[in-house]
């Protein structure tokens, strides 16, 4: 079976598997596998927790979190880590040489196609539901999420089958879709999120919350805002990023020390930490980023450290390298590693986790609509939006005063605002045409050698033999 095929298999026969108990919105049983599909939707609270059970796979796959996360993952292939590990498919990672038999690159194709599957059930059964009082809500989230995986699809392996349907015969004879198809899709699915979420914040049992553990109107709005500056519409990009923006009681920008706590207003939209059975609340970043003091990373959990040319990248006195990167002198060997410290608790015994898994903050939508105005030649607009940020660091305002300038400033800025966060620092490097020039030196310092067809990875090799539709990715085998 191919993996999407295999998916439609196991989901059919038994709807999710997925870890409970993430705070507010995880605390719902999810129905049992043996229930029919539709029956998984046919309460509020059914709906809730097979949504929950996407939130759940999010982390607990480590698709967003951990040392198999989209962010460490182009973080060891790119620029932004240094690894130490000794394990064949880190070492191939870490090189840019990974292939289409290796796990890592590929495990991130098989787990956002196993939850396309999930989501299009309730986008296909939660219609049918009758009695749904929050039924909009729900079906919001489920379009958010498709987009969300999409998203990550096309930007890390390009031309991308396109699932929309729980049809498993139509599905396994699906061949790659352009990516203009995938991102009309995203934006379609998007637009819908917007029209069916509100402003508001909800929790698993559709009440008003300040938990922003779910997806509301303004996260599928920052998503928006996203893409249409991947596909270079800037005015829409400004537009969408205008709208967050411009909600100054709900978002602003919190100082380096709280962006990432669960109380943050930066927060759009984040993950809450898995809570396993022994009750504590786990971030598998901090476990996978940081060392420990005084200990060469190789004999750390972590086995990486951030790349020099990551840390040279900060200013001076800049209060984010202050409060988000940790520093471990090792005597033994006489040097200084620096590692990420966006997070800071890895295990909490308490009743509610302090830290969220930031998936979408208001930093990046400022960096969004600065960019946007600069290529659109708003100097002043541009400049004026990147100060924010380099405000809140701590920093003086930008020397850069043309349009080029602007943009490779903004740029920088993107790097350390958002580093080693859902892989921005790789994905801003392909979309903006620089990612040879960074990485042919960059692979050669970590022992490996780059081409230009790296930019997208390997799908798995199972999937091509057993799928006559499917096709690798151009330059693997």
């Amino acid at each position: 079976m191919t993996t999407l095929s295999k998916y439609i298999f196991w989901c059919g026969s038994g709807l999710l598997l997925a870890l409970t108990g993430c705070k507010k919105y995880l605390q719902v049983p999810l129905p049992v596998n043996s229930i029919a599909a539709q029956s998984a939707f046919g309460t509020d609270a059914a709906s809730a927790s097979s949504m929950n059970g996407i939130y759940a796979a999010l982390l607990s796959d480590g698709i967003f979190d951990g040392n198999g996360s989209v962010g460490y993952l182009t973080g060891v292939y790119g620029d932004e880590l240094t690894s130490y590990s000794i394990v064949p498919s880190f070492q191939a990672l870490y090189t840019d040489q990974v292939s289409s038999t290796q796990g890592g690159v590929t495990t991130t194709w098989s787990m956002l196609y196993q939850q396309l599957y999930a989501i299009n059930q309730a986008i296909q059964y939660i219609p049918q539901s009758s009695g749904l009082q929050y039924r909009n809500q729900w079906m919001g989230e489920a379009y958010f999420m498709r987009a969300l995986c999409y998203f990550y699809l096309t930007n890390l392996y390009g031309d991308v089958p396109l699932v929309v349907t729980t049809d498993y015969l139509a599905n396994n004879a699906l061949a790659r879709a352009p990516q203009a198809s995938v991102y009309a899709q995203v934006v379609s699915d998007l637009q819908m999120a917007q029209g069916l979420l509100t402003d508001a914040y909800h929790d698993d049992a559709g009440n008003a919350t300040s938990d922003r553990g779910r997806p509301n109107r303004m996260a599928a709005t920052a998503l928006l805002s996203r893409v249409y500056l991947y596909t270079a519409q800037w005015a829409s990009a400004e537009t969408q990023a205008d709208s967050v923006l411009a909600d100054a009681a709900d978002y602003l920008l919190e100082p380096p020390a709280d962006v990432f706590l669960v109380s943050s207003k930066e927060i759009i939209w984040g993950l809450e930490p898995i809570q396993t059975i022994s009750n504590p609340y786990i971030n598998w970043d901090v476990l996978y980023y940081t060392l420990t003091p005084g200990t060469d990373p190789l004999a750390s959990s972590a086995g990486v450290s951030m790349s020099d040319s990551l840390v040279n990248a900060f200013e001076p006195n800049d209060a984010r390298f202050a409060n988000w990167v940790g520093i471990d002198s090792v005597p033994s060997n006489n040097r200084v590693y620096y590692y990420a410290a966006k997070y800071k608790n890895y295990s909490q015994t308490l009743t509610a986790p302090t830290e969220s898994v930031v998936m979408l903050r208001l930093g990046e939508e400022y960096l969004i609509r600065a960019e946007a105005r600069a290529e659109q030649n708003n100097i002043s607009g541009a400049a004026a939006d990147l100060n924010a940020i380099r405000a809140r660091a701590g920093l003086a305002a930008t020397a850069a005063a043309t349009q080029p300038a602007l943009l490779a400033a903004i740029l920088h800025e993107r790097r350390v605002e958002l580093f080693l966060e859902n892989g921005h620092r790789f994905l801003d490097l392909r979309r903006t045409g620089s990612l040879d020039a960074v990485m042919t030196p960059t692979a050669i310092a970590k022992g490996g050698s780059w081409s230009s067809f790296m930019e997208w990875w390997p799908i798995p090799v199972s999937d091509i033999q057993n799928d006559t539709h499917l096709t690798q990715t151009p330059g693997f085998q």
